[in-house]
């Protein structure tokens, strides 16, 4: 698998809104930051942070576009995108988008998300 083959398999796993299939793709010492300034430190903070979404928002769709990367090594890659996300909460349809940035790790010959990094877009 490619660093570019991480975005996809990551949107794939989200869009199942099961951790089970998330879980693969995530780094043990992983760390992601939410758009409303939550930080998840740890691979089962982060579980615990994405099923609490998965239980609020229903039928989310979230996309990864405008994908720039900062650096792809041997054993790492930085990239910057941006995010957009639609679902159901409380029987309403909301949405939102942002950028983020990422950090993936090589572990055993699969890439793994390290740190995400999600805010708010400015106008």
């Amino acid at each position: 698998m490619k660093p570019e083959d991480f975005i996809t398999a990551y949107e794939s796993a989200l869009a199942t809104q099961n951790w089970t299939n998330i879980e693969p793709l995530i780094a043990e010492s992983a760390s992601v930051t939410f758009s409303n300034g939550s930080v998840h430190l740890g691979k089962s903070n982060v579980q615990k942070a994405f099923e609490n979404n998965f239980k609020k928002i229903k039928n989310e769709a979230y996309a990864v576009d405008n994908v720039r990367w900062l650096s792809k090594e041997e054993t790492f890659a930085v990239y910057l995108f941006d995010f957009h996300w639609t679902g159901i909460v409380n029987e309403n349809s909301v949405s939102g988008n942002g950028i983020g940035t990422s950090v993936l790790v090589k572990e055993n010959y699969s890439w793994k998300l390290l740190t995400e990094h999600l805010g708010k877009k400015s106008e």
